[in-house]
């Protein structure tokens, strides 16, 4: 499994940026997939997760509203949209991914993933919002 993450860069606050996540070896259903981030100095924490294939996203309370989480599996990508970006938003974002059926469980094994981790790690791309 491969995740290569795109679209990181530097922002003002209040405005957006898309990041993209091309996935090989890894069919996009039933799977969870997920979002992560890590600031500088600080743990990493979950941002946003799903199964494509019933498209239900959950989300850390502090992006709620602001980021949202989609995927093409036609193309085997998932993106991160993220508005009204916070320089608290600042950090490396990570795609990841999981063999777990996130599908069938639901929220509580989207719980766990955006708490503990997933599986299989991309390597990042930087998100920098100054304010």
């Amino acid at each position: 499994v491969e995740l290569v993450e795109s679209g990181g860069g530097l922002v003002q606050a209040g405005g957006s940026l898309r990041l993209s996540c091309l996935l090989s070896e890894f069919p996009l259903g039933d799977y969870g997939i997920g979002w992560f981030r890590q600031a500088p100095g600080k743990e990493r924490e979950g941002v946003s997760c799903m199964a494509p294939s019933n498209g239900i996203t959950y989300y850390r309370g502090s992006v709620q509203g602001r980021f949202t989480m989609t995927s093409d599996s036609a193309k085997n990508m998932v993106y991160l949209q993220m508005n009204n970006l916070k320089p608290e938003d600042t950090g490396v974002y990570t795609c990841a991914a999981d063999f777990g059926n996130l599908a069938q469980v639901g929220k509580p094994l989207a719980e766990r993933y955006l708490q503990y981790g997933m599986d299989f790690w991309g390597k990042g791309t930087p998100v920098t919002v100054s304010s």
